[in-house]
């Protein structure tokens, strides 16, 4: 077992006996729940609108190649810089590089999982470089010393209560301060680190081939305030954001928005193409794209799992997925959680150290289920479960003992060998870990019903 697998079971198992953890997490998804239920009447046909998006997301994956040239050379067009990286470590070296060269001492940074994938609050840190989160879970979280507990909503595991206490904590701010009063606050402080900083960092919700831009959906204007005040703005997003024309964003927008928060569409959505140009007085001087690969590649070379790949990030399968509302996001140790994160992350981060996260689930199908884009998570589940044994990622005894299990249960005479003593005592000492400490095992009878049948009927 993994070191990664084990400290998942040993968080998993503290959060999921955590009666007041569990407690703020179903009061927060209910209320998600709520909103996302109103949210779906805007659709004439909700199933159409999601066939149409997995089906353009589709062609855009056999495709990707080409659309990911098309937008390079639409968004160099209009002074943009494009940045190709293949590993984190190189999308952060570029991202450094910008930022010495603008001798920058402040970044102020948008909401985005994939500047968290890469772990770019850390890294500017050792360089001596102030990273400043806008985005309020985001701030609260970064306050916290803690990773995004949700794709969409970072601190959905607080309540006001744990949040008023962090900011009396840090900053003195009265323990009974209300929401209202905490958000002032932070607004006021994060309007002179705009003002200040010399770089912005967004991430984006699509890149779009055709016309070479990004698109940035929020609802806080915190990511616009990130793009409008520092010189520089740096983008940093996944190759699979991909969508081909500025159209499609009429599907995407209120099915993103939809699943994610239950709006019929988000505060602010805004579209970026380039720096500002000679006839423009605002916006940044210089804007570069860095477009991460990641292990994205290794997952796009998986014919049946690449379908992961056309996830637009709206949390809605976390939120629908009975193991991640008991174990909540932190259990999981990756920064993309839940049914979503457990499929992808065996491909971007290695299959022998993440595939126990693919067991980490009940294949209830709800996933599935709310899918926007309709990706048939709970069975890449199973294919990443599969690929696990093929790889022979698991340890040489396990492994010896479901061979002679299978070959057991594949041969009738095999099968009534033994004894149901025998049969019990292998049952209790070789299956007993893999079954769970809490589950009670079943107990074989002294005979099977295929014995039970012959000697009756003879």
């Amino acid at each position: 077992m993994s070191l990664q697998a084990e400290q998942f079971l040993i968080d998993a198992e503290s959060k999921v006996f955590d009666k007041e953890h569990r407690r703020k997490l179903a009061f927060n998804i209910q209320q998600y729940d709520n909103k996302v239920d109103q949210g779906k009447n805007q659709f004439l046909d909700l199933e159409l609108a999601r066939q149409r998006a997995a089906m353009l997301k589709w062609k855009v994956l056999e495709n990707l190649d080409k659309h990911l040239v098309e937008f390079e050379a639409n968004f160099q067009k209009r002074g943009g810089k494009v940045i190709w990286a293949s590993t984190a470590k190189d999308a952060l070296d570029e991202i450094i590089r910008i930022m010495k060269a603008a001798g920058a001492k402040t970044v102020v940074k948008s909401k985005s999982m994939t500047t968290e994938e890469i772990h770019v609050n850390a890294a500017l840190e050792k360089e001596g470089i102030e990273s400043v989160e806008t985005d309020l879970g985001e701030f609260i979280v970064q306050l916290r010393d803690e990773h995004p507990y949700h794709i969409v909503t970072p601190a959905m595991h607080l309540s006001k209560e744990d949040v008023a206490k962090t900011f009396n904590e840090k900053f003195d701010l009265p323990i009974a301060s209300t929401p209202k009063e905490i958000t002032a606050w932070v607004r006021a402080r994060l309007r002179a680190k705009y003002q200040s900083a010399e770089v912005g960092i967004t991430g984006a919700n699509f890149i779009i081939a055709d016309t070479g831009s990004i698109a940035v959906t929020e609802n806080e204007g915190n990511a616009l305030m990130s793009v409008a005040f520092p010189k520089i703005h740096i983008v940093i997003v996944g190759i699979e954001k991909l969508i081909p024309s500025l159209t499609d964003l009429d599907l995407f927008w209120p099915l993103l928005a939809t699943h994610g928060t239950g709006q019929n569409i988000t505060v602010y959505n805004s579209i970026l193409s380039g720096p500002k140009q000679v006839d423009e007085h605002d916006g940044p001087s210089e804007m570069y794209v860095v477009l991460l690969d990641n292990g994205r590649t290794n997952l796009l070379a998986q014919p049946e799992q690449r379908q992961a790949l056309s996830c637009i990030r709206c949390g809605a399968c976390l939120n629908g997925c009975p193991i991640y509302k008991g174990v909540g996001g932190h259990a999981y140790g990756t920064t993309y959680s839940g049914p979503i994160g457990s499929v992808i992350t065996p491909h971007l981060q290695g299959m022998k150290e993440f595939k126990h996260l693919s067991y980490a689930s009940s294949l209830c199908g709800k996933c599935t289920e709310v899918c926007p884009v309709r990706i048939d998570l709970h069975k890449l589940l199973l294919y990443n479960r599969r690929d696990s044994v093929v790889e022979k990622t698991h340890p040489k005894s396990q492994h010896l003992i479901y061979t002679f299990w299978k070959k057991a249960m594949l041969n009738r005479r095999l099968m009534n060998r033994g004894g149901s003593r025998t049969k019990n005592f292998l049952l209790q000492n070789f299956f007993k870990a893999a079954w769970g400490d809490r589950r009670e095992l079943p107990r074989i009878a002294a005979k099977s019903f295929n014995e039970l049948w012959r000697e009756r009927y003879k």
